[in-house]
């Protein structure tokens, strides 16, 4: 897989869990560790999304 591939699939993955963070948010059944749990993938992601773009500026 190249780099470029991979980091679109992170984007893709991110925002999935974008839309289920949001839907849980608005779900009164949401538990709070479900919510922390999804917000705490979605900066997983996130940051790995940065590192990949970082190492390739260079």
């Amino acid at each position: 897989m190249t780099i470029q591939a991979h980091l679109e699939t992170l984007e893709k993955k991110h925002g999935a869990l974008e839309e289920e963070l949001r839907t849980a948010l608005t779900s009164p059944s949401s538990t709070d560790r479900l919510i922390s749990d999804l917000k705490r993938r979605k900066l997983r992601i996130k940051d790995q999304m940065q590192r990949i773009k970082e190492s390739t500026r260079h």
